[in-house]
Parts: structure tokens; C-alpha cells; sequence
């Protein structure tokens, strides 16, 4: 850890930059704890300049905790649609609800209530605190770790378990008497514009000359990576099946990778794990003549399929997914019951549903082609 004199001129130092150089976010006006609340949900694991309009549409719908709390959960995950991670959608709805409930409307203050809400966490909880109500509260999220990893010249993991101690100790350190919410951002903004996972702008940065991993050019090797994650391939297949002005969908249930969200019928195409070839890739099904049984099994319909050359790859947490497009050119026989959810709708109602990004990839080329995939 550093000394009184170093922290000192470090706070000085960050607070001017701050001052000068802190960018013009729409949370960062009328700073109230719910507002802060709500851009720190967007942020995690979202790049700022994705979560600037996704922000303002979404205040202008729920300007307040109780506009919030008394939505439906299809109108917030519609306003999430594109930021991923839904979870997060439907943890601030619950805690929302929470606050109306048992905090009369009004956002807690204290930081043991605060982190006691769904989907809030230690650093969040800080954050809030800190800059809506200036209290001396501490952060460390991904832009502060490599920060203070850097600060502290810190050579091995900053995510394991006893070096994320000693981070949270200095953050707590450095924190000054007045100023903390205005403190705090200037570290995570320093983080975001100044000191980069690679080539950061250690010539532009305010404090450069306090940084000893500056000072002995040592900026790519500290932070230490975390280990690359191992991705497993995943293949999919959507399949578009249209009944005069109505296509079938079905709406994903709580607990599954997209609770709440609809989708158009949507199946894994790997078999077991145990199932490989002489070189050791997964086998896949026959596409068009398994989707076929497995729709009948789950909807009661008879479809005859056709493959489309139409393919989204996309990663889904540590999924790497190839999804192959099909369409239904024969539709026969009864929609029946299940657990699986399954209904019909207009383009126009699946326009206004909220649904996965590749899906909404799909609805949108069927309204721009007429269903010509």
C-alpha cells in the first residue's frame, strides 16, 4: 500500500482530471439513487456508448421506481431487447417491486438494505451510494481492478480470492473525505479512456508519474490475464413456420436462458456428448427430418421443413453458437398443449414482444422479405 502523501496527491490529481475530462453521460445529470441504480445495471458487461440510448428510452418509460415496479415484465424486457443478459432485466423489475413494497417507494439509503435488493452486489451497492449521495463508499469493478492492479505494481491474479481483499482494502484507502461519488467515476473513467487492457495512454494519463507499473514499463504484464475461456461449439436450428398471417412462437419459461422472451421454435442439433465422430467432432442430427419429429412431438403439428442458407454464429456466455435457419413449407394438423408454451402471432404482435437478439434477427428479415428466409 502507499503512503498518506502518495494517496493525497493521487485523490488531487484524479479529482482535477475529473473535473476537466469526465464525459457528458445522461446519468450523470440529476445524479438521484434510482437513476444511478439503473445505469450500473445497464453497465454490467456493456460498453457505455451501447447503454446511452438504451438508458434514455427506458427513464422516459419508467421515470420512477413505481413506474417500474408497476410494469408488466414483457414491457421491461422489451426495453431491455438488445442488451443481453436478461437476468438483470428481471432482478431490477424484483427489486423494484421490493422497494415499493417495503421501502414506501423510495430507494434505500443505507447500505445493507441496498445490497440485500436483487441483483446488487458489493461494488453496485458502493456505486449508487457514492454518486447519487456522495457516502464514503468503496468500488472495484473490471475498470478499477486493472486500475489498482497497476497502482500497486500487483504481479500475480488480481481476481483471486486474497488479492480482490487487498484491492478492496486500497479502494477503501483512497477514498477521500468529500467528493467520493465524483471520486469514483474518475476512477472507473480513467480506467475506460486512459489505462486500457492493452496500449493504454500511460503519456496522457494524470497519474503517471505515482504508477510504478508506468515507471518500469511494465503494462503488459500487469494485470495478469485471467485464463481465456474455453468455448464450446454449439449447433442450433430456428425454425419460421407461418399459418396464413400467424407464426408460431412460444415463450421461453423462468429459470431458462432467455425466461420470458419469445422466440420462434428453437432446437439444439447436437446429440449427447458421448456421440462423436473418428475425429472426434460432435456428430448432428439429421436437421430437416429430426426438427420435423420434434416439433410434432412438442407442438402436434406436421410440418414438412426446408433448410435455408441463411446461418447467425453468435456466443452466448461460454457457447459458441451456429444457428442454422429453417422454414416450414407444409403446415398441417393442431396446435396442443404443453409445457413448452407455444402460440400464434402476428407480425405485428411479435413486433411489440420481447424477444433474443438472433430472433429478433429473424422476425426482421420476415418482414422485410415476406417471409423469404
Amino acid at each position: 500500500m502507499h503512503d498518506t502523501k502518495w494517496k493525497s496527491a493521487f485523490r488531487r490529481k484524479m479529482l482535477k482530471w475529473f473535473s476537466l475530462h469526465q464525459r457528458d453521460l445522461p446519468w450523470r445529470q440529476n445524479k438521484t439513487p434510482y437513476r444511478i441504480w439503473v445505469s450500473e445495471i445497464m453497465l454490467q458487461q456493456t460498453q457505455v456508448v451501447t447503454v446511452v440510448d438504451f438508458f434514455n428510452r427506458f427513464i422516459l418509460a419508467f421515470p420512477t421506481v413505481e413506474k417500474l415496479a408497476a410494469a408488466k415484465e414483457a414491457e421491461v424486457l422489451k426495453l431491455w431487447e438488445g442488451l443481453g443478459y436478461y437476468r438483470r432485466a428481471r432482478q431490477m423489475h424484483r427489486a423494484a417491486q421490493i422497494i415499493v413494497d417495503e421501502h414506501e417507494g423510495k430507494f434505500p439509503v443505507d447500505f445493507d438494505s441496498v445490497v440485500k435488493l436483487p441483483g446488487i452486489g458489493r461494488y453496485t451497492a458502493g456505486a449508487i451510494l457514492s454518486i447519487a449521495l456522495d457516502q464514503r463508499q468503496p468500488i472495484l469493478e473490471g475498470n478499477t481492478i486493472r486500475l489498482f492492479a497497476r497502482l500497486l505494481e500487483m504481479k500475480s491474479n488480481p481476481r483471486h480470492t486474497q488479492n480482490q481483499k487487498v484491492l478492496w482494502e486500497f479502494s477503501t484507502s483512497l477514498l477521500p473525505r468529500k467528493q467520493c461519488g465524483d471520486f469514483n467515476q474518475s476512477l472507473m473513467e480513467l480506467g475506460s479512456e486512459i489505462c486500457h487492457p492493452k496500449r493504454p495512454k500511460c503519456l496522457i494519463c494524470p497519474v503517471h508519474n505515482l504508477c510504478p507499473t508506468a515507471i518500469k514499463g511494465l503494462q503488459t504484464t500487469i494485470p495478469v490475464a485471467a485464463p481465456k475461456v474455453k468455448y464450446e461449439s454449439v449447433n442450433e436450428a430456428i425454425v419460421v413456420i407461418r399459418r396464413r398471417s400467424k407464426f408460431l412462437v412460444k415463450q421461453y419459461a423462468e429459470g431458462g436462458r432467455w425466461a420470458g422472451l419469445w422466440d420462434f421454435p428453437r432446437f439444439n442439433l447436437n446429440l449427447s456428448q458421448s456421440n462423436h465422430d473418428n475425429s472426434g467432432n460432435l456428430k448432428r442430427v439429421d436437421g430437416s427430418s429430426r426438427l420435423g419429429d420434434l416439433l410434432k412431438d412438442q407442438t402436434g403439428l406436421i410440418v414438412k421443413i426446408q433448410k435455408t442458407d441463411r446461418q447467425i454464429k453468435h456466443a452466448v456466455t461460454r457457447f459458441k453458437i451456429t444457428l442454422d435457419c429453417y422454414i416450414a413449407n407444409q403446415v398441417s394438423g393442431r396446435l396442443t398443449k404443453n409445457q413448452e408454451n407455444y402460440t400464434w402471432m402476428t407480425l405485428a404482435e411479435i413486433e411489440a414482444a420481447p424477444m433474443s437478439v438472433t430472433a429478433r434477427k429473424i422476425a426482421t428479415v420476415i418482414r422485410d422479405t415476406n417471409c423469404k428466409i
